[in-house]
């Protein structure tokens, strides 16, 4: 069942991202009166899954889940119809068009990726609201168990200030790609100011240790069950425990540090049970734990205890535009910083290119249309990048030299395109069967 609310999510989040592309495309091109030969979803190699004309178009799937495509009488695409393109152009081919039309034909996909990402984040903001933990609310810290940030410098309880200069107010989701993206962190640690210069390749070792939260709240130490083996049997579940042999364990992490040094000893504990504080003797066995399996408590739980305070902001229709706007922004500038990481072969970043598992993965195993939309305005916005990079091929590639022609008056010969186009088909397949050789290799290693 698992396997199939992901599936349902990553399927559906493509097919919308594909269409509505493809849509940018085809709706300037009929507004032009341009010929839209095919538009389909999924490509339709050799044969379709369903297909139906009207008109001059024939709409349809195809059994290929790679992407889509809509086919333009008159342009050399991915088609490569050497037979038309032999015959004198038509008025209604894409050739005959003037290049400015051609233009907004060819950036008609990208704009609508990049309008979609927009609207969902508005329609977010609207819907869901902002829920975080302010900055300056995190009293003791941050939570550090990610082996990369040890080594970068990072330490449990320190407190993020800035990041690159820029103050973090707000402790959410986002906190993580900010560091990742970062070249300074000033945090602050026993009350002084220090600044942690990023590694050039952090990226690369991000990948090197088992895969964790770069950072994460502190959580209390939370009794979920307690094993048959165990022979602390006073302790019951949903038991928080605040002290361990007199020393304050407010989090797990303090916990970890007070039963390490204590293995082998029975130890006064102080555990709140039910809303009273219960005094209790607990045995460490020679590993320094309990046996005990941890549990959890929600965020509501937590700020009921006075753990962290949990900040609910909700927008009015008009007030949720800049907030959107702001939101896609800033996902926009972040992949860009990504991409330039991933061209960077300095930061090894391009090691962590991945292909359709990797997108896949994106998507939870538990259906929330509240995540739904969110990974699918970063995968629009992702689109919309990356079909701007200038490979011929790509919507990019045409854009090129589209405007070569505009600025220098002269259009390349259809000879000249032709072979873009196969060398940037070439290209296209390479990059393809590394992103997707690179999740092979990462599910083989278990990375």
């Amino acid at each position: 069942m698992d396997l199939f609310i992901k599936l349902s999510q990553f399927l559906m989040s493509l097919s919308l991202l594909i269409i509505l592309h493809e849509l940018g495309h085809f709706i300037p091109a009929k507004l032009f009166k341009t010929r839209v030969e095919k538009f389909y979803l999924f490509f339709d190699v050799k044969y379709s899954l369903i297909k139906k004309k009207f008109g001059d178009t024939e709409y349809g799937i195809g059994w290929l889940p790679l992407g889509g495509y809509v086919k333009i009488s008159g342009m050399i695409d991915e088609s490569m119809d050497k037979e038309q393109m032999a015959l004198p152009p038509q008025p209604w081919e894409f050739r005959s068009k003037p290049a400015y039309q051609r233009l907004i034909i060819m950036l008609g996909g990208v704009t609508v990726n990049f309008i979609l990402a927009f609207i969902i984040y508005i329609g977010m903001a609207f819907v869901y609201g902002d829920t975080y933990i302010a900055n300056a609310d995190m009293k003791d810290g941050i939570l550090i168990e990610n082996q990369a940030m040890l080594n970068a410098g990072f330490q449990t309880g320190d407190k993020i200030i800035s990041v690159d200069g820029t103050k973090i107010e707000k402790f959410d989701n986002d906190i993580n790609m900010k560091i990742v993206l970062g070249k300074e962190v000033l945090i602050e640690r026993n009350g002084a100011p220090q600044t942690i210069k990023m590694p050039n390749d952090f990226v690369d070792q991000l990948s090197k240790f088992e895969k964790s939260s770069i950072v994460g709240i502190r959580m209390p130490f939370v009794i979920g069950a307690v094993s048959d083996e165990s022979s602390n049997t006073e302790l019951k579940a949903k038991d928080v425990v605040l002290t361990l042999n007199g020393e304050a364990a407010k989090y797990f992490d303090q916990a970890q540090t007070i039963l390490e040094n204590n293995k082998g000893k029975t130890i006064a504990a102080t555990v709140l049970r039910d809303q009273k504080e219960e005094q209790i003797q607990v045995a460490v066995d020679n590993d320094g734990k309990l046996g005990v399996q941890l549990g959890g408590l929600a965020m509501a739980n937590l700020e009921k205890l006075g753990f962290y305070k949990v900040s609910k902001q909700e927008y009015g229709f008009f007030e949720s535009i800049p907030v959107g706007i702001t939101k896609g922004k800033d996902q926009l500038v972040g992949y860009g910083k990504q991409l330039k990481m991933i061209f960077s072969p300095s930061t090894g970043a391009y090691k962590q290119v991945g292909g359709f598992k990797a997108i896949f993965d994106i998507f939870p195993s538990t259906w929330s249309w509240e995540t739904f939309w969110a990974i699918t305005a970063l995968l629009s916005i992702m689109l919309g990048v990356m079909n701007l990079l200038p490979i011929p091929a790509l919507d990019g590639g045409h854009v090129m030299f589209l405007l070569y022609e505009i600025i220098s008056g002269k259009k390349p010969s259809d000879k000249f395109l032709e072979n873009a186009q196969m060398v940037g088909f070439v290209l296209l397949i390479t990059l393809l069967l590394f992103a997707n050789g690179n999740d092979i290799y990462k599910s083989i290693v278990g990375r």
